[in-house]
């Protein structure tokens, strides 16, 4: 993993952004993601494979508790086990695509919830249109799941609606594929304790706010609804 490093937000928030370790694997899957030519398949295979490491990265931020183990040698192992119960809320309808993999990933208590959020192409603002969160949802550790993060207007929505069903922002990690630096620096400075993982940082934007160089409309591309 690799700290996020932008001049225009504190060192305390840097620390708060993990980014994936930019090696070969990595760059060759996101080159799969971003390719105009993928298929849809192709599209989804690619995903699954990031989307695990970006689960894994984010339920290594999750609290655990010391456990001791015997081993098949009669020694004991001193390690860790992950315990407090853990809920994936996706942001409709993209979101939903990491739920497949947090499944396999989290083998402790685990929930989930949806926000849906409209973003309208015009301005660019959210509109918050339903959500349904289990009742406990104060108690747990949250992942929010958002493949992209472009101007920030939706996740923020979302972090917003959580807060007021009674989560604390330390208990937010923001599970993001692709996110573009005015994004990352928006919802930072407004949610100071939350955490953030992510596999890519674009520098820009469109004229229209779409990341760029980016990979278009993750959606249409991951649920095969592109013209």
């Amino acid at each position: 993993m690799t700290e996020f490093d932008n001049g225009d937000i504190s060192s305390t928030s840097q620390q708060r952004v993990t980014v994936l370790q930019q090696g070969n694997y990595l760059r060759s899957q996101m080159t799969t993601l971003r390719a105009f030519e993928t298929t849809t398949a192709a599209f989804c295979n690619a995903f699954e494979h990031i989307a695990t490491q970006l689960i894994t990265a984010a339920l290594d931020l999750a609290p655990t508790e010391d456990v001791d183990v015997l081993t098949p040698t009669g020694r004991t192992f001193h390690g860790v086990r992950q315990v407090k119960p853990v809920c994936g809320v996706s942001i409709l309808r993209a979101g939903a695509s990491f739920e497949h993999v947090l499944r396999k990933a989290y083998d402790g208590p685990l929930s989930f919830g949806k926000v849906l959020i409209q973003r309208d192409e015009k301005t660019s603002l959210p509109t918050y249109l339903y959500s349904n969160l289990p009742k406990n949802i104060g108690s747990s550790t949250i992942l929010i799941l958002e493949p992209m993060l472009a101007t920030g207007g939706s996740v923020s929505k979302a972090i917003e609606i959580l807060k007021e069903a009674g989560v604390s922002e330390e208990n937010m990690i923001f599970v993001n594929l692709l996110a573009a630096k005015k994004g990352v620096d928006t919802v930072l400075m407004r949610f100071p304790s939350l955490r953030l993982v992510t596999a890519a940082v674009d520098d820009e934007l469109t004229a229209s706010n779409h990341i760029a160089p980016g990979l278009g409309d993750f959606g249409d591309r991951f649920y095969g609804t592109t013209d």
